[in-house]
């Protein structure tokens, strides 16, 4: 914050607002640029370390929480103002959610970033998923009752989008189990497996053990034999095959890859609502899938982002934080 004239962030997560900030930014920028004027910043840490599964602005608490940062600014004495919820899982003495504010009044800027850390602290307790969660097998349980023609299912521990290695291949072991019906798996990263499927050509039936490799802390690899079904090379995402395991066509990927818009299954010739369960290794679905999907699910699965970072060993971050700790007061 020292080193920063003016700062502004996303207001929606899922993250739908990227043009808006963008403008926004530079407008801040080019006005002050014209004033001659070097806002005043108010910048309040929160005890506070939710992740953005639990922290969404498309239903409450955040859609409130959210709106009270529109009311704060007023253009004159105070240009804009941002609450930033953290990066859960970075173990470190910085990792809190902070309230910005940037104007010309003192007074009413230091007022803002109060107004809107106050207003995210006291929702504390009302923070969810948003959708419904329970353990894996719970989750396929719920998913294979439902009455829904597609149901999304989110991998969260192995978030893709929030850092994790995107090679755990705990769900996929557990969906075979359930022996599925229909289902598609994107993705699990294994340049090793793509390779040998590329080596083996379509058609081919392979004995492979999957993921693991670049995660083995949570997650060890899985034996399975499949037939490859699709490959596909481009030079944005690299290589791509399409593994049939029993019901579950898997997406194989050399690289890291979250699948977060529906082009990148039209890319591949697929349209998920083919599909009576699609896995995808994210926490809160995106945009896209949001728009589309009958009925959403979110497993609380292992990994190295936990949708419950509670649940991990953290040892450098600020104490008391919720909802490590609960019962402590604060006010900004």
């Amino acid at each position: 914050m020292e080193q920063l004239d003016l700062i502004t962030a996303y207001r929606t997560a899922p993250h739908e607002d990227a043009q808006e900030t963008r403008v926004r930014a530079f407008d801040l920028l080019v006005n002050c640029l014209r004033a001659e004027t070097r806002p005043i910043k108010a910048f309040i840490p929160i005890p506070l370390l939710l992740s953005g599964e639990r922290a969404m602005t498309i239903v409450e608490p955040g859609v409130s929480v959210y709106a009270e940062i529109a009311k704060v600014i007023d253009g004159e004495k105070v240009l804009d103002a941002s609450l930033l919820v953290g990066f859960t899982w970075a173990d470190q003495a910085r990792s809190q959610a902070s309230a910005v504010a940037l104007g010309l009044d003192e007074m009413a800027t230091w007022a803002a970033a109060r107004k809107l850390a106050a207003a995210y602290w006291d929702a504390r307790h009302d923070f969810n998923f948003g959708v419904p969660t329970g353990s894996t097998d719970d989750c396929i349980k719920m998913a294979l009752e439902s009455t829904a023609s597609t149901v999304f299912l989110s991998d969260s521990g192995d978030n893709v989008t929030a850092g994790a290695a995107g090679d755990m291949p705990y769900v996929l072991g557990k969906l075979l189990s359930h022996r599925v019906p229909q289902t598609l798996f994107a993705s699990l990263v294994d340049a090793a497996a793509v390779d040998a499927c590329f080596a083996a050509g379509l058609g081919a039936s392979l004995e492979l053990s999957l993921g693991g490799k670049l995660d083995p802390v949570h997650g060890k690899p899985l034996p399975v034999t499949g037939v490859v079904k699709q490959l596909h090379e481009r030079a944005a995402s690299g290589r791509q095959a399409i593994l049939a395991i029993d019901n579950i066509d898997l997406i194989l990927t050399e690289r890291r890859l979250a699948f977060t818009t529906l082009a990148q299954f039209t890319e591949l010739d697929i349209d998920p609502l083919n599909y009576r369960i699609v896995c995808l290794k994210l926490g809160y679905l995106f945009p896209d899938f949001q728009r589309i999907a009958p009925r959403a699910i979110m497993a609380l699965s292992p990994g190295a982002v936990s949708a419950l970072p509670e649940n991990l060993p953290f040892h450098k971050i600020q104490r008391p934080m919720f909802p490590f700790d609960r019962d402590f007061d604060w006010s900004p």
